[in-house]
């Protein structure tokens, strides 16, 4: 291979790597500084921006001065580079804090999630008692008589329940928790007593 292609596939390799790093040092310290930056307090750290700007700027400033020691043109490259990649991620930056806030926000949720569920399945199994039992059926008639407003309440709160459980919806344990009480309701509507 001759020397002079040898040395633009070795250019090339240089600029493509540092082109990578560039972009991805500049696209993470926007990112970091519009995050740091945010008008809620409670996010705000003092120096948090400096230092995310300062590790940033070094590792772009190498990213771009080394290749362009080596040839000169590069820097330019480099340079439009680096101002897509800021530019990009600027642009990105609230859809991606978004994702980033839905992401938390449903770790934190899912142990209530999985709390709801075991609760959920436990009424249903005390629900499909009265419904399944035919000496329950009998003793307790009200709790499958969908026309007094005790029952039709329990009905329309399990199907909320099993809508939004199907949907993995956020509001499915506050459902879960109006469900028990519509049941519990209806329970001592029918004349159920407590501790059954």
């Amino acid at each position: 291979m001759p020397a002079f292609a040898e040395s633009v596939l070795v250019g090339a390799f240089q600029l493509a790597f540092w082109g990578a790093v560039l972009m991805c040092a500049v696209a993470v310290t926007v990112l970091a500084v519009r995050h740091h930056s945010t008008p809620a307090p409670e996010l705000r750290a003092p120096d948090t921006v400096f230092w995310d700007v300062f590790m940033g700027s070094a590792v772009a400033i190498p990213a771009i001065l080394i290749p362009t020691l080596a040839a000169p043109w590069t820097g330019a490259v480099l340079a439009v580079l680096g101002i897509g990649a800021g530019v990009a991620a600027y642009r990105s930056s609230p859809r991606i804090t978004a994702w980033h806030s839905r992401v938390r926000q449903e770790r934190r949720a899912r142990p209530l999630y999985t709390a709801a569920q075991d609760t959920h399945d436990r009424l249903l199994e005390r629900w499909r008692h009265y419904e399944l039992d035919p000496a329950s059926c009998i003793d307790y008639p009200a709790m499958t008589d969908v026309r007094l407003p005790e029952t039709s309440a329990l009905i329309k709160a399990m199907r909320e329940a099993e809508q939004l459980r199907a949907e993995r919806h956020h509001g499915y344990a506050p459902a879960v928790e109006r469900f028990a009480l519509a049941l519990t309701a209806a329970e001592r509507a029918a004349g159920i007593p407590t501790g059954r």
